[in-house]
């Protein structure tokens, strides 16, 4: 079975940064493409990044010089670093993989998702 655990979330005074991780069961090279997306309090879900397994990676416009995605392939484990945050990007951030091109995040797997609190 398949599973996605989050960690690194936490409260964040505006201005500071924190690292999410997001440790997989298998081999990360196992999924097409893997993301972050988050979801704030009476908001819809959108996607944050994007990384396939080939390393391409792709941000949301509004995010792009602030985050970053990477992973630690010996770890099976990505990481999205967050900087100079702001109140607005306080959500809960989820992990997700997809295991194919032709299956979207929607459809593949995602963690229980971690709490990002920004406030002073």
């Amino acid at each position: 079975q398949v599973q996605l655990v989050e960690s690194g979330g936490g409260l964040v005074q505006p201005g500071g940064s924190l690292r999410l991780s997001c440790a997989t069961s298998i081999n990360i090279f196992s999924f097409y493409a893997m993301g972050w997306y988050r979801q704030a309090p009476g908001k819809q879900r959108e996607l944050v990044s994007t990384i396939t397994s080939s390393g391409s990676t792709n941000y949301a416009d509004s995010l792009k010089g602030r985050f970053t995605i990477s992973r630690a392939t010996a770890k099976n484990t990505k990481y999205l670093q967050m900087n100079s945050l702001k109140p607005e990007d306080a959500a809960v951030y989820y992990c997700t993989a997809s295991p194919n091109r032709n299956t979207g995040f929607e459809y593949g797997y995602w963690g229980q998702g971690t709490q990002v609190p920004v406030s002073s």
